[in-house]
């Protein structure tokens, strides 16, 4: 009962999100001012409060990291073996690395944030932030430079392939909100009660409007495209990544809120982002897209069971 307590309010306003587009409520377009607003202001409001007011375990980041990040890597070889087979009469293995982006690219913002929170509390927000931190210039990084790489295409330096990724982190308002964060509560100087709950108000938004506009997004994706590959990279994002996170965890003797963040976020389905880069070099768009909507529902299936074993 617990369980559903805190999955089911999760996807009920994922739902109402698509329900608010399918019955014409809201428009199409109105995912764009509800996610300007949550991850421009709203979500980086809540962590930049909660990484100030809240007490945190104390974890490595490194064997954080070594869990979260082998568990991806290890997904992604496997995405990409697995998108070798699949396209074994083809030599184009572009394909193969938007196959792994499409593995191992989860919603951690949209959908992650608001179930770690609502399952294991503010605690978790330091370690989440640790992940948040990283997680996509990383990905972006890998991706680019692997496709340049398959493809032959490069030209200049890999600092030129890599500055674009740096100036879009600096100006990202999740990584200032989290940054802000460390450096305030390194003051020790704390909130003032006025400006605590005025950060709070807003704050509290976040979750909500995060979950409405991941529903309306939703709407523009559609399951359609090569159906074994769909539900490769749905089985990889959804069993395979959690479990090898569960795993390594486990090996690196991670506390059990640290452990519950990183097997959490590595069962979150593949996020837009992956969709994003899909359409950014015209491969597997319609796969991944596929991938976006039907691991975001078969999630609702997943999460609960990944939900009770972090929450033993």
């Amino acid at each position: 009962m617990a369980t559903i307590l805190i999955v089911a309010p999760v996807f009920a306003l994922i739902a109402a999100g698509y329900a608010s587009v399918q019955f014409r409520f809201v428009s199409e377009g109105a995912h764009k001012g509800i996610s300007e607003f949550a991850f421009s202001i709203a979500i980086p409001a809540l962590l930049f409060r909660t990484i100030v007011v809240s007490e945190f375990p104390d974890v490595s980041p490194y064997r954080m990291w070594g869990a979260y990040y082998g568990a991806l890597a290890l997904t992604w070889i496997a995405a990409l073996a697995i998108s070798r087979f699949l396209r074994e009469r083809r030599e184009d293995r572009e394909d193969g690395v938007v196959f792994a982006i499409g593995s191992v690219y989860g919603n951690i913002v949209m959908l992650g944030i608001p179930l770690v929170l609502s399952a294991l509390g503010n605690e978790a927000a330091g370690p989440m932030s640790l992940i948040l931190s990283v997680n996509t210039p990383l990905l972006w990084l890998c991706g680019i430079l692997q496709m340049e790489l398959v493809s032959r295409k490069r030209k200049g330096s890999v600092l030129s392939v890599i500055r674009p990724v740096l100036a879009d982190l600096v100006r990202n308002p999740l990584m200032l909100g989290i940054g802000f964060g460390v450096l305030w509560r390194f003051t020790g100087l704390g909130l003032n009660p006025v400006v605590d709950k005025t950060i709070e108000l807003l704050a509290q938004a976040g979750s909500p409007a995060a979950l409405i506009a991941l529903g309306i997004n939703l709407f523009r994706f559609e399951v359609k495209g090569e159906t074994p590959s769909v539900l490769a990279m749905c089985a990889l994002k959804l069993l395979a990544m959690p479990a090898a996170a569960f795993v390594l965890a486990k090996l690196l003797d991670l506390p059990p809120t640290a452990a519950g963040v990183i097997v959490l976020f590595a069962a979150m389905p593949t996020g837009a982002n992956a969709y994003i880069f899909a359409a950014q070099y015209q491969r597997l768009v319609n796969p991944v897209s596929g991938a976006v909507a039907l691991g975001t529902l078969l999630a609702a299936v997943t999460l609960p069971v990944v939900v009770m074993v972090v929450a033993r």
